[in-house]
C-alpha cells in the first residue's frame, strides 16, 4: 500500500525518538534493540501430546512489513552511512525475533531501483540520497539483512513493486540506468509518478529478470509483490488512502496513457476490451513470476498482497468500495484458481466491526476462492494504532489476529508495518509478546513445493547447572529445530535456527524432543534425545 505521507510523519516520529541516541553516535554496527517493556513471561505450555509425545507444533506466518519508499522504516532516512543503516536493521531484527515473528518482508524494489547491488537497476535513493549511488562504505543491504535474518530463526521475504518507477517523494534525479533512461518508451508519467507500462513488453521482461536475478543470486525465502499494478487512479479521490476511505466514484480520473499499447494490440488483432487486455497484461506477468521462480529455485514462496476488496459480482452482501478489478486490473481471484501464487496477504485494512468493509466477512471471502489451497496470509493495518484520524485501538488488532485464528484455512497474518512494533506504540508489542505471540510458531508448511522433508540431525544432551546441554549438528536440508520440552505434565516449544550448535533446555525437563525443519516448513522426524527416568542421552541412529 501506498503510504500517505502526512501519516508517515507520524510514523517515523516515535522511530526516530527510538534509534535518535543509537544514531548520533554510530561509528561502527551497534546491535542494540530499542527497549520495549520486558517482563520475565515462562516459556508458555503447548496444548495436547503425551507422556513422552509432543503435540504438533504451532503454526502461523507472523510477519511484518519493512518498507524503504520514502524512508517509512528502513533506514530511517536517506544518507546514514553502512554502520548506522545496519545498526537500524539490527534493532528492527532484534524486535521482530523478541516478539517472536517469524518473517521480515524487506521492500527491495521501491521504484526500478534496488536496495541491494543490481548490474540491472540503480541503487535506491533511500539508501544514500542519492539514485545510483551505493550506501558507504559500501555493503550490500540485501545480503545483511538476510544474514542477519537467518541467524535469527527468521525468514526474509524481498518485497518488489512490480510496475512503480518513482514515487511522487522521490528527491533525487533519476540515475542514467533508470529504466525511465534506457527504455522510456515502457514508461510513462502518470500525476506525480513515473510508471512502468504493463502493456509494455520490455516493462514486464525487465521486472521479471529484476526479480529472477535476485531469487538467483540471493538465499531469500520467498518473493513478494503489492497491490500496485496500474497505478491507482489520480484525480478521483481514490488514490491508495482514498480507495481505503470508499472515495472516488463519480468523479473524473485521468486515464492512463497506455494508448500506444493498445494500438499495437488491436492491430495485431486482439479481441479483449481494454480492461480485459490491462487485466491479461498482469496476469500474464503473475503467471510468469510464479513459474520463473520456482524453476530457479523451486523452495522460494511466492507472495502476493492485493487491495483487500475482491470484485464487485461476487462480494458479499454489504461489501462495497473501491474496485482493484476494475481500477488497478488485478484480478486476484484469477491467480489463486490457478495457483499462481503460494501465498495471498489481502490488504484488510478496515476494522472488524466496518460492516462495508468487515475484516471477517472480506477474510471469509478470500477463503472461499481460495480453491488451491494456498496459504491465506492477511495483511493488519497496525499502523492506525494512534494515527491522526481513523485511529485504531491496540485491542483492534489483537481481534483481528484472534478473528484470523478462528478460521482453519487462514494461518497467519502480516503487519503494515515494523513501525508501531518499535514504537511498541500504545503497548501494542508488550500486549502482543505478553498473548498472542507468548511463544514461538514455524511457518506452516507448502508442501505443493515438496514434502520429501529435511534429514535427521544429531543430537546429543547432557545436564548441566542450568539445564539440559544440547549439541546440534543439523542432516540434509535442515533450515531449522523444532525443541521440545517435557515439565510437569506440559510441554514447552522453542525454535531455533540449523546454524546453532548450543542450546540449553531449561531445568526441570523430564523429556527433550528434537525435529528438524526444512525450507518450506515441512518437519522431519522426531527424536527423542534426553529422558530424566532414564539419565542418558541419546541420539539418532546413524
Amino acid at each position: 500500500m501506498q503510504p500517505n505521507l502526512k501519516k508517515r510523519a507520524f510514523t517515523l516520529a516515535g522511530l526516530t525518538g527510538i534509534l535518535g541516541g543509537l544514531l548520533a553516535s554510530c561509528t561502527s554496527v551497534v546491535p542494540v534493540a530499542p527497549p520495549v517493556v520486558e517482563r520475565p513471561l515462562p516459556v508458555p505450555p503447548v496444548q495436547g501430546g503425551t507422556e513422552l509425545t509432543p503435540p504438533a507444533a504451532p503454526r502461523e506466518f507472523r510477519a511484518a512489513w519493512v518498507s524503504t519508499v520514502a524512508n517509512i522504516d528502513w533506514p530511517s532516512k536517506a544518507g546514514l552511512n553502512a554502520a548506522q543503516q545496519q545498526a537500524e536493521a539490527i534493532a528492527i531484527l532484534d524486535r521482530a525475533k523478541s516478539m517472536n515473528l517469524n518473517a521480515i518482508v524487506l521492500q527491495v524494489r521501491p521504484g526500478a531501483d534496488a536496495v541491494y547491488a543490481s548490474e540491472i537497476e540503480p541503487w535506491s535513493e533511500y539508501l544514500s540520497g542519492t539514485q545510483g549511488k551505493a550506501p558507504q562504505p559500501w555493503y550490500d543491504p540485501l545480503k545483511f539483512w538476510i544474514t542477519q535474518a537467518h541467524a535469527r530463526g527468521l525468514e526474509l521475504h524481498a518485497w518488489f513493486n512490480p510496475y512503480r518507477a518513482r514515487h511522487s517523494a522521490a528527491k533525487s534525479p533519476v540515475a542514467f540506468n533508470h529504466i525511465s533512461k534506457t527504455t522510456p518508451a515502457a514508461v510513462k508519467a502518470y500525476g506525480r509518478f513515473l510508471w512502468m507500462d504493463p502493456g509494455e513488453e520490455a516493462a514486464s521482461k525487465q521486472t521479471l529478470a529484476v526479480i529472477l536475478d535476485v531469487v538467483k543470486r540471493y538465499d531469500i525465502d520467498g518473493v513478494h509483490i503489492d497491490d500496485y499494478f496500474y497505478p491507482y487512479p489520480v484525480e478521483a479521490g481514490a488514490g491508495p488512502e482514498g480507495a481505503l476511505d470508499g472515495a472516488g466514484g463519480n468523479k473524473p480520473e485521468l486515464e492512463f496513457p497506455d494508448q500506444p499499447a493498445w494500438q499495437r494490440y488491436l492491430l495485431g488483432g486482439g479481441k479483449l476490451a481494454k480492461a480485459d487486455w490491462r487485466r491479461q497484461n498482469v496476469n500474464q506477468l503473475i503467471e510468469a513470476m510464479y513459474k520463473g521462480i520456482h524453476a530457479e529455485k523451486s523452495w522460494v514462496r511466492f507472495g502476493i498482497s492485493p487491495f483487500g476488496l475482491g470484485r464487485p459480482d461476487r462480494r458479499p452482501p454489504g461489501i462495497a468500495g473501491f474496485s482493484q478489478y476494475d481500477k488497478l486490473y488485478a484480478d486476484a481471484e484469477t491467480w489463486l484458481e490457478n495457483g499462481w501464487l503460494d501465498y495471498l496477504s489481502p490488504q484488510l485494512y478496515w476494522p472488524i466491526a466496518q460492516a462495508p468493509q468487515a475484516y471477517g466477512v472480506l477474510l471469509d471471502y478470500w477463503v472461499a476462492q481460495n480453491r488451491q489451497s494456498r496459504h491465506i496470509w492477511p495483511g493488519l493495518y497496525t499502523s492506525r494504532i494512534g494515527a491522526p484520524t481513523k485511529s485504531y485501538a491496540p485491542d483492534e488488532i489483537v481481534q483481528q489476529i484472534g478473528l484470523t485464528r478462528s478460521r482453519p484455512k487462514a494461518g497467519g497474518h502480516v503487519h503494515f508495518s515494523i513501525a508501531p512494533l518499535m514504537e511498541n506504540r500504545q503497548g501494542i508489542s508488550d500486549q502482543l509478546k505478553a498473548g498472542m505471540y507468548a511463544g514461538p510458531a514455524l511457518v506452516p508448511a507448502t508442501p505443493w513445493l515438496g514434502n520429501a522433508g529435511p534429514g535427521t540431525p544429531t543430537v546429543t544432551a547432557k545436564p548441566g547447572a542450568r539445564g539440559i546441554s544440547l549439541k546440534l549438528s543439523p542432516g540434509k536440508d535442515n533450515a531449522q529445530y523444532a525443541i521440545w520440552s517435557r515439565h510437569g505434565n506440559e510441554w514447552r516449544f522453542a525454535v531455533a535456527p540449523a546454524s546453532k550448535t548450543d542450546w540449553t533446555v531449561p531445568e526441570g525437563a523430564t523429556a527433550v524432543v528434537v525435529s528438524a525443519v526444512d525450507r518450506l516448513g515441512v518437519e522431519g522426524e522426531r527424536v527423542s534425545v534426553w529422558r530424566a527416568s532414564e539419565h542418558v542421552a541419546t541420539a539418532p541412529p546413524a
